[in-house]
């Protein structure tokens, strides 16, 4: 049966074509428009995933990184009593205005961390060190948003907060879901450029003691300080991403279209077999003539399914590949986790076996006897 089934899907080139060319794109739609927006929506946690911190704490009901409520600075010697906790260091996170030279101005983002900070430090420095940002007036900011601030070098200065600021590193691919873009600092420096008072901060970032549990910690900082809210890094991640997908259109744009392409997929397979079993109904007939069972004949069609499904999804992955290495760029990623391109695999295979389905009700119903009768 399988070699019936591969030569019977063969022998039509170019119908064989038209349904790969369905499956390809399947594949190539469900891979590069959820790594588009897998990309896109893992902005919403940057900080978050890259902190290093195990536990975030802040203001209780606190929903999204880029936008915390202040709470008090001091009551991070509380959460360092807390059983469990190796460290825990204040962040401080704000918007406020940046002056051009070019006499425009820009949003953005603060990022202030203690001198000796171990969490929520700028990562990937292309330029610079961290130990740059203790020099006078100090920040770092990002290769990638460098155009909404007027291009800066190092040694550049801007105005932030009213106040002189000089770029002594810089970062490649930090970019929050917000448009503006993220300046790390030192802590009171960011207190001074947000108009803040130096006794508050937005979050608490806990090192927990290796081998301590995680949501064991969370509870008895929320029971030692009963206004705060305390998460393990994954779980806050998910708390701001889930923010933009409830309050925006995301997740209905982008599944919409991949439906849409995935429709457009499943009618030029199902199109492709039934129309490959038309032509051959007197192979089928024969078949059945000579004893097949019906078993038998959904097997032919079957693997006709799983070869196709599989010859699909290996081009389509090449595929996907092409476009990712040449298209994904930091303001534009596309992240294709391996569950994702597996998942892709069983789904554009289910989508090839129902439509096997299809041609298979008709030939239930073909009578042997065409056969004698060609």
């Amino acid at each position: 049966m399988w070699s019936i089934a591969l030569e019977t899907l063969i022998a039509d080139r170019a119908k064989l074509l038209t349904a790969l060319v369905g499956v390809i794109f399947a594949i190539v739609l469900v891979n590069v428009q959820g790594g588009f927006f897998l990309g896109l929506i893992g902005r919403a946690s940057l900080l978050v995933d890259y902190s290093q911190a195990d536990i975030w704490a802040g203001h209780r009901q606190m929903h999204n990184v880029d936008l915390p409520r202040d709470v008090p600075r001091r009551w991070v010697y509380r959460i360092r009593g807390v059983p469990g906790v190796r460290d825990a260091e204040p962040y401080l996170l704000g918007v406020t205005e940046a002056t051009l030279p070019s006499g425009g101005y820009a949003e953005v983002v603060v990022v202030g961390t203690e001198p000796q900070a171990r969490l929520g430090t700028p990562w990937n420095l292309v330029q610079g060190s961290l130990d740059s940002m203790l020099k006078p007036s100090g920040i770092v900011v990002d290769q990638t948003e460098a155009d909404k601030l007027d291009h800066p070098t190092i040694g550049s200065l801007r105005e932030i907060g009213g106040r002189r600021a000089r770029v002594v590193g810089m970062t490649r691919g930090i970019m929050g879901f917000l448009v503006f873009p993220y300046v790390f600092t030192t802590y009171d420096r960011a207190a001074a450029y947000l108009h803040k008072p130096p006794e508050f901060c937005s979050y608490f970032l806990v090192d927990v003691e290796p081998g301590a549990d995680v949501h064991q910690v969370c509870d008895s900082i929320r029971q030692r300080i009963p206004e705060i809210d305390a998460y393990p890094r994954d779980e806050y991640s998910w708390v701001s991403i889930r923010f933009w997908l409830t309050r925006t259109g995301l997740g209905i744009s982008f599944g919409a279209a991949t439906l849409l392409g995935l429709l457009v997929g499943v009618v030029m397979v199902a199109q492709t077999l039934y129309a490959l079993v038309l032509d051959r109904l007197v192979e089928f007939g024969t078949l059945k003539a000579i004893g097949a069972t019906e078993r038998q004949i959904f097997a032919v069609l079957l693997v006709q399914a799983f070869a196709m499904a599989a010859v699909g999804w290996l081009a389509g992955l090449g595929l996907t590949w092409a476009i990712q290495s040449i298209y994904s760029t930091p303001r534009a990623p596309i992240v294709i986790p391996w569950w994702l391109s597996l998942g892709s695999g069983f789904l554009v295979l289910g989508i090839c076996v129902v439509s096997s389905l299809l041609p298979y009700l008709r030939i239930r119903k073909l009578d042997p006897m065409i056969v004698l009768q060609g």
